[in-house]
């Protein structure tokens, strides 16, 4: 496959934590559009490689590439990227409305464009009546398809979900 046509390119990716080998010379490509899962046990690495590709794990052997763009070293905020974690990683002090808000407000859109987006994405996860809502008054489904919506709101290039249905 030509890099190309991959959007997510892992080569020769491994890691350690200590002495224990989670991840050894792992080779990933995958294409724009193309839907991955990545399936195995508790404690294979899963996460880790998902984390090393969002940029919120370092790897001292292997290399990243985004879009053919070498990311390896490039922190998270900088790749074309969102991650929803298994914790969901909601903010408290902030309503449902303003958590899906929050990555658009820090582009500086325009009031009435983030607006338009944030009911967008509530529709699309079926939350339409819970823009006002306190995230902690939410189930764990529900805070999960908040988290969702938070990550797909900003358009990425990839969209990491890490274990997205477990409280569904």
């Amino acid at each position: 496959m030509k890099q190309s046509e991959s959007i997510i390119s892992v080569v020769n990716v491994s890691h350690a934590f200590g002495d224990k080998t989670v991840l050894k010379d792992v080779n990933l490509e995958v294409s724009k559009g193309e839907f991955v899962t990545i399936l195995g046990p508790s404690g294979c690495g899963k996460t880790t490689l998902m984390r090393i590709i969002g940029g919120f794990q370092k790897t001292k052997l292997g290399k990243v590439a985004i879009q053919g763009q070498d990311m390896t070293t490039t922190p998270p905020h900088l790749r074309p990227v969102n991650t929803v974690f298994q914790r969901y990683a909601l903010f408290p002090h902030l309503n449902v409305f303003n958590n899906i808000a929050f990555g658009l407000r820090l582009k500086k859109l325009p009031k009435t464009e983030i607006e338009k987006k944030v009911k967008l994405v509530l529709k699309m996860v079926s939350m339409t009546d819970y823009e006002e809502r306190d995230v902690d008054s939410l189930s764990g489904g529900q805070q999960q398809r908040i988290a969702i919506a938070r990550a797909i709101v900003n358009e990425p290039q990839v969209l990491l979900l890490d274990e997205p249905l477990e409280n569904a």
